[in-house]
């Protein structure tokens, strides 16, 4: 019987709920991270080939988040919740390819791969569930001296570019993804940049659920060239730079300070709170960071007798 020949692939972008191959025509070699058990001096394995990104697919992806962003917000909070525990069921019927994807990207054993694919899934439920509870827990009535009530409420920023954790391939980037998008952001992506299978895989779940095209829209590529475009983009309303920490080439100051030239909300790499991240560079999951890219609208109405 002869052998089968690979079947390699070129996995492409996902902009606006289609796969566009990237306008530059470049794409880079996936290899899989060393194992425990393989020799260090072994070749690395070739696992497919990627789209590079470039800075027409930033801009093209951040023109389908804003046209898709009003929609979402739009829609009720218990809709939204609903939209993104779909996406969740899908991940879970896919369990299987996630747990090869992070195996691959990361070097793990099959136990610990399991252990981050049902971490990465738990946690998507874990902000899907905030949809219809955290207006409650972030807004409220304000006291008043006169006959009026003042309401505070908060609202989705609008388009928010997030820089992926670069060492968690998985469960980093549905950290950072989740919960920019379940109050009616929508999210422009770059991936872990060594490491962007199973962001692949995540954005064939998105594509088959009902999250709406330009909802999250994710770039495979290098970090350094398209990071600076999307911290400078006009039309980007915040950019979570939890990914520049361990990014080759990319200095995070720098990027914040192009994002502060159009007053661009901005959360750091590193620290505590909001930023905080676990060893391996995972944002733990905290209200906090959903509430990072949220606007509070405060209205005043009379009181009746």
């Amino acid at each position: 019987m002869s052998a089968r020949v690979d079947v390699r692939k070129t996995y492409k972008l996902y902009i606006g709920g289609k796969f566009p191959r990237s306008e530059s025509g470049r794409s880079y070699e996936v290899f899989a991270a060393p194992s425990g058990g393989r020799r260090a001096a072994a070749a690395p394995r070739f696992l497919a080939n990627a789209s590079m990104g470039s800075r027409k697919d930033a801009r093209d992806a951040v023109v389908a988040a804003r046209k898709a962003q009003p929609g979402w917000a739009g829609a009720t909070a218990y809709n939204r919740g609903q939209v993104l525990y779909r996406v969740a069921e899908v991940m879970e019927g896919r369990r299987a390819q996630l747990v090869q994807d992070v195996r691959d990207s990361e070097g793990l054993t099959p136990a610990r791969a399991e252990a981050v694919v049902s971490a990465a899934i738990d946690r998507w439920v874990w902000y899907a569930g905030w949809s219809d509870k955290f207006t409650q827990v972030l807004g409220g009535l304000n006291p008043v001296a006169g006959p009026y009530f003042d309401i505070s409420a908060p609202e989705a920023t609008g388009v928010v570019a997030v820089l992926a954790p670069q060492g968690s391939s998985l469960l980093g980037l549905v950290s950072v993804v989740a919960p920019v998008v379940v109050s009616g952001n929508t999210v422009v992506v770059l991936t872990s940049e060594e490491r962007p299978l199973p962001a692949v895989t995540l954005a064939e779940c998105l594509a088959t659920s009902d999250v709406p095209g330009g909802v999250v829209n994710i770039i495979t590529g290098r970090t350094a060239e398209v990071a600076p475009w999307l911290a400078s983009h006009r039309d980007v309303n915040a950019i979570d730079l939890t990914g520049a920490a361990d990014a080759e080439g990319v200095v995070w100051g720098d990027l914040e300070l192009a994002a502060a030239e159009n007053l661009k909300r901005v959360v750091r790499p590193g620290g505590t709170g909001v930023a905080a991240v676990e060893p391996d560079f995972e944002p733990v999951p905290d209200l906090r960071r959903l509430s990072a890219f949220l606007e509070t609208k405060t209205v005043w109405h009379p009181k009746g007798r």
